[in-house]
């Protein structure tokens, strides 16, 4: 099976391009062909059942939330494109293969290869890259099957998503009772301690609370508290498209059972969730625990704080949201940066002082003010240390100080605000569904 490696004369990118000429950067627009390409010539392979595997970048494996994510921008480009269409339910359908195989991996090969980010850790499955279980790895392929639909109108991949649909919903049943109920474990001898679970694996202590047990953050690194709050309130949203589409199909019995956990998921966020900061009022914490305890910090990987309108539906002018995004983007938050370069919000997973790109770009779609989204964009652009692409991170103080020089979520989402700061996005699309 063929599918596309450019989008360079889709008529969409060539007016985008246009726009972006016009706001006085040739830049702009050369490097929103260079992302779009880039991941459709580089990190997909068509495979002998239909499906897509795409890897991230730079390792060579699937990643569910990464793969999702990379396939955003190609949203606002699939109106009249059947061909763009077939690739995105390609991709689809690869990741629903994979959920369906085993729901508390992250990240998968190819083949049953056996190859693994570490070969001493307890999974042995030769499918699977790694076993880090993630809230978000199971609600991103959600949220992307019901964004397709609304940007193309196509119902191909219906009864997949509802057939992957209960099966997330059955592991975020069990995971709400994670000590009585989860068998899952993970444990990794070599490496830091956010590589793997304390506890014998199983994550430390939790209370009960409404909400679902994570083991891992959405960078891949080990929960301090077993509650994500923006990869709960991701689950709810990709729970509320999931009742949509269920109700579509005339599957009334999922359409409620969907609905109803994700308004359990978002009453346990709103109860347990967020704190009153002395400087920034009521916002969400980061991870809690149910006994009490809280993080409050964001990370740059997605979902997070900062991306909350965009994973989980929430409007930028909500005022826990607001409040939390003050702290997110000042020095109370510990993963926030200045630097002669920049400033933006990095990540415990990479080099103390480094940016990511992809919360630059996180900011500017969030944000309300034009300045500050012209502001990401040119940012991005000065950062890139002249390779004309996204990196992982960058040092607050030198762009040529950069983690990994291939990225491809980073691509992406360089090309979802340029799309949006031209008026050529997605999100006015899927942000205006109840």
């Amino acid at each position: 099976m063929g599918f596309p490696t450019t989008v360079k004369d889709h008529p969409i990118v060539q007016e985008a391009v246009h726009r972006l000429d016009d706001l006085g950067d040739p830049r702009l627009g050369q490097t929103l062909t260079r992302c779009l390409d880039d991941t459709l010539a580089r990190t997909i392979r068509p495979m002998p059942d239909g499906t897509a595997f795409v890897v991230t970048g730079d390792i060579p494996a699937m990643w569910l939330r990464d793969s999702s994510t990379q396939m955003m921008p190609y949203l606002a480009l699939l109106t009249d494109d059947p061909a763009l269409q077939d690739l995105l339910l390609a991709v689809l359908r690869r990741q629903f293969r994979q959920i369906a195989h085993d729901p508390y991996a992250n990240a998968f090969n190819a083949e049953p290869s056996g190859q693994a980010h570490d070969p001493a850790d307890l999974c042995e499955d030769p499918w699977v890259w790694e076993q880090k279980y993630e809230v978000d790895s199971l609600a991103l392929p959600l949220l992307l099957a019901h964004r397709f639909w609304l940007a193309s109108g196509r119902t191909d991949h219906v009864p997949g998503t509802l057939r992957t649909a209960r099966t997330a919903i059955a592991v975020w049943r069990t995971e709400q009772d994670h000590e009585r109920l989860s068998t899952y474990r993970f444990r990794r001898r070599n490496g830091p301690p956010s590589d793997t679970l304390p506890n014998a694996g199983r994550g430390t202590s939790v209370a009960r609370t409404g909400m679902t047990w994570s083991g891992f953050r959405p960078s891949d690194d080990a929960c301090a508290f077993g509650y994500n709050i923006p990869a709960n309130l991701c689950a709810a949203a990709a729970l509320d498209g999931t009742a949509e589409l269920a109700h579509r199909a005339h599957d009334t019995e999922l359409a409620e059972d969907a609905a109803r956990l994700a308004a359990e998921l978002r009453a346990a966020t709103v109860r347990h969730g967020t704190v009153r900061h002395p400087d920034f009022g009521p916002m969400y914490a980061y991870e809690v625990d149910g006994n009490g305890n809280a993080v409050l910090m964001d990370d740059a990987n997605m979902p997070g704080l900062l991306s909350l309108p965009l994973v989980a539906d929430i409007p930028t002018t909500d005022p826990v949201y607001l409040a939390t995004r003050r702290f997110v983007l000042s020095p109370a938050n510990p993963t926030w940066h200045r630097g002669a370069a920049a400033e933006g919000i990095g990540s415990p997973h990479t080099p103390d002082g480094h940016i990511w790109p992809i919360a630059l770009a996180v900011q500017g779609l969030t944000s309300n003010d034009t300045a500050e989204r012209m502001g990401a964009l040119t940012t991005l652009l000065s950062t890139d240390a002249g390779t004309g692409q996204m990196h992982e991170s960058f040092h607050k103080d030198d762009p040529g100080r950069f983690t990994r020089p291939w990225f491809s979520w980073a691509n992406a989402m360089y090309a979802e605000l340029a799309l949006d700061t031209v008026g050529l996005g997605t999100r006015p699309l899927w942000q205006a569904t109840p």
